[in-house]
């Protein structure tokens, strides 16, 4: 992550409620931990070029961070999704758009049927247009936040009941 990067993240995150934003740079990658409205949560970012070893190493620091996520949040932790049912979460910090454009028809709504790779929203982050798909096949049961809102990592994005 250079500086430019850093500071488009920043300027992404300045219209949110984030009170601290700390960004550690390590040998697997970079770690980022957000603090918002007195909460804190984690996510980690991995190096494009890294080795094999550092990107398993980065994996179990993502799964750790969202784990903790959860420990910290106990409204998120209540919300678990029953055996049939799965969340769909945020991969990243960005700000979440159900459609392509503007102008265009959401990607799914409440009640569609998807299939695992089938696009379901937007993240954009630093300027980056980041498709998220399905990993599941199943019906949206509900879409849990609103258009062009701010998302954290691991935040739920959508409630899919599997098919």
């Amino acid at each position: 992550m250079n500086i430019k990067e850093i500071k488009e993240l920043i300027k992404m995150l300045d219209g949110t409620d984030i009170t601290q934003l700390d960004l550690e740079m390590e040998s697997d990658g970079v770690k980022i931990s957000i603090k918002k409205g007195g909460l804190a949560t984690q996510a980690a970012a991995t190096s494009v070029v890294a080795p094999p070893a550092a990107v398993h190493a980065a994996e179990k620091t993502v799964e750790t961070a969202a784990q903790k996520a959860k420990e910290i949040n106990p409204a998120r932790a209540s919300e678990e999704a029953s055996e049939n049912q799965v969340k769909i979460v945020a991969p990243m910090v960005g700000t979440f758009y159900r459609a392509p454009s503007p102008e265009a028809e959401p990607y799914v709504k409440e009640g569609d049927r998807i299939i695992t790779g089938q696009p379901l929203c937007i993240i954009e982050a630093m300027k980056l247009m980041n498709e998220i798909e399905s990993e599941v096949n199943g019906a949206i049961l509900k879409v849990l936040v609103e258009n062009g809102q701010p998302v954290e990592y691991g935040q739920p994005l959508f409630l899919v009941e599997k098919a």
